[in-house]
């Protein structure tokens, strides 16, 4: 991982500037790179890509320096990156022929400073940024006050659906508008035009106890098999998994304190008895001092490195199905379903805000289905 050199480059598209990321093919760097807030692929230029600001390849530079990869940006320092692209594959996709200008980009960067202030997560700041860069870059022509309701519809029809973007990325982008128009203290009925999707009824992938089971036993490694079994035992989030501190756990009692999960809600999460035997193995082992799960020199544990255990345990037990870490997330709660469980308390378990949202689970439970008496079963043929 240390020894890659990540290439940092310019393309001018149309006018607008793109940071282009190029690297030897490294499976690791990929998927940590995939993790930064606006990185796109373009098939033609065969490179990663993202808009191009100075606040963008900075945090880019340091997002990447955290894991002690090498960038090279002496294209960028010493001027040859006057690229241009007539490609018609980006063309299509960025739709953008100008970065916002200079009053908008100050008017983004208060935004930053406020939702720091309000202690938003860098993760969300970072996601608003972006797409406040592309909006305001779809209409650098136009200042702040003079945008209207048919922009934002302009925006939506020519820029997101044009290219194909997700449900979760117009959601995204209405989101920050919204949350940016109320912060210029300015009538944010204009956000509203921005009609967001229809929400796909879209069921979760779940694995069988077996599954879970010979997932698990396949894994030599204690470190990794802690890391993956914890995650199914207490049905966590892996960022809520990562985080947890060795002073956050109480083994004698039986739980585990999660803090600031996902919309920044601390919660008690109890920890079955084999999970606390299989905990106290590994900290005897390990001996982590802040973290739970550790990287390199102390750090984080890295998700990345995570969904590499998964990969390489779900090859070896040749299970096919399109399974992430959340599944195991998705499978604790099934089961705890198939197992009687009320409701109520597994909402509580997955600190979820309401319980429409595992009511999700009763749609991929087997136990209510298989109580259904189906009145063919009578027939006689």
């Amino acid at each position: 991982m240390q020894n890659i050199t990540i290439k940092f480059d310019k393309l001018n598209h149309m006018g607008q500037d793109l940071l282009l990321i190029s690297f030897p093919y490294d499976f690791d760097a990929k998927e940590y790179l995939k993790e930064f807030n606006g990185i796109r692929w373009s098939k033609e230029l065969k490179s990663f890509y993202t808009l191009f600001s100075k606040t963008n390849t900075n945090a880019l530079f340091q997002y990447l320096r955290k894991r002690k990869y090498y960038v090279d940006y002496e294209a960028l320092k010493n001027g040859h990156n006057q690229k241009s692209s007539t490609s018609r594959i980006v063309r299509k996709k960025i739709g953008i022929s100008k970065k916002p200008n200079e009053n908008a980009l100050k008017k983004i960067h208060s935004f930053k400073e406020w939702m720091r202030q309000r202690r938003y997560s860098e993760n969300t700041i970072n996601t608003y940024e972006s797409m406040l860069l592309m909006f305001f870059g779809f209409h650098h022509t136009k200042g702040l006050q003079e945008i209207v309701k048919t922009d934002l519809e302009n925006f939506n029809t020519n820029y997101i659906l044009a290219n194909g973007y997700s449900f979760t990325y117009q959601n995204q982008a209405i989101n920050a508008l919204k949350l940016f128009y109320k912060h210029q203290g300015r009538d944010i009925t204009i956000a509203d035009s921005l009609e967001r999707p229809k929400k796909q009824s879209k069921l979760p992938e779940v694995l069988s106890i077996d599954e879970v089971k010979n997932i698990l036993s396949s894994i030599s490694n204690l470190k990794h098999q802690t890391l993956l079994s914890i995650l199914y035992a207490c049905g966590l989030r892996i960022g809520e998994c990562l985080n947890i501190k060795t002073k956050n756990l109480n083994l004698e009692r039986g739980f585990t304190h999660i803090k600031s999960g996902k919309g920044r809600k601390d919660r008690y999460v109890p920890i079955p008895n084999q999970m606390c035997i299989l905990l106290n193995k590994y900290i005897d082992a390990y001996k982590p001092v802040d973290y739970l799960f550790e990287g390199a020199n102390g750090e984080k544990y890295s998700p990345v490195s995570a969904r590499q255990i998964l990969k390489r345990s779900l090859s070896t037990v040749g299970i096919k199905k399109s399974i992430t870490l959340h599944t195991l997330r998705h499978s604790h709660a099934t089961h705890l379903l198939e197992s009687g469980t009320d409701i109520r308390y597994i909402q509580e378990l997955l600190g979820h805000n309401s319980p429409k949202t595992t009511m999700i689970y009763t749609h991929v439970s087997s136990t209510s289905l298989d109580r259904i008496k189906n009145p063919f079963d009578d027939f006689t043929i």
